[in-house]
């Protein structure tokens, strides 16, 4: 069962006390972080002038994609013959976060119509799941395509009751948090993993 708010509460005052600020992510450092401190505020950085599209994993003279050199193997939750669904290697902030991958190498409007629905299908069963679960409060389904070609949709599960992480800014809040107990998380994975395989593939948390 996924903590409570008071609970992650208790983890953050622990880790910083009660005024204390947690520290910045790795995602401060990222050149497409959009803000920047400047004159005692927080405002956005100057755009850059345009330029060639980065090339993303998995395409013609970049890096290999990950998921089709097996570098995921380790981290699948669920699988079937057409789909997986992997984890992150440890506890993040949130509860749970999820990536649901095409097996084949596809990107999103490479799916037929029959792809395209077993997507709808699934991601309606796993945030049913998801939400099914105690103390969360909403899942977030995200799909950005920068960084690799390879079909790949996220899955972010929010606590119910801090009212500090709502929306998109629930992604931040993930990497800013400090992560939750490894055990509880095991577990979570698990009946999300075990509740999918209700409608067929294997689990394997």
């Amino acid at each position: 069962m996924p903590e409570s708010a008071a609970e992650v509460y208790v983890r953050v005052i622990e880790a910083v006390g009660a005024e204390g600020r947690l520290p910045t992510p790795p995602i401060g450092a990222w050149d497409v972080f959009p803000w920047e401190a400047a004159d005692g505020s927080v405002v956005p950085k100057v755009l850059r002038a345009p330029g060639a599209e980065r090339v993303r994993m998995g395409e013609e003279g970049g890096e290999p994609c990950g998921v089709c050199s097996g570098g995921l193997a380790d981290r699948i939750v669920w699988e079937d013959d057409f789909w997986i669904l992997t984890r992150d290697e440890k506890p993040t902030g949130l509860p749970l976060v999820l990536t649901l991958w095409t097996r084949e190498h596809l990107d999103f409007g490479d799916l037929d119509d029959e792809m395209a629905s077993q997507f709808g299908r699934i991601s309606n069963r796993l945030v049913r799941i998801i939400q099914g679960l105690e103390h969360i409060g909403r899942v977030h389904v995200n799909r950005w395509g920068d960084g690799s070609s390879h079909f790949h949709v996220w899955f972010f599960a929010r606590t119910e009751g801090l009212a500090s992480i709502l929306g998109s800014y629930a992604v931040e809040w993930d990497e800013i948090l400090p992560p939750g107990p490894e055990d509880v998380w095991r577990a979570d994975l698990h009946a999300v993993a075990t509740k999918l395989e209700n409608w067929g593939g294997h689990a394997r948390a």
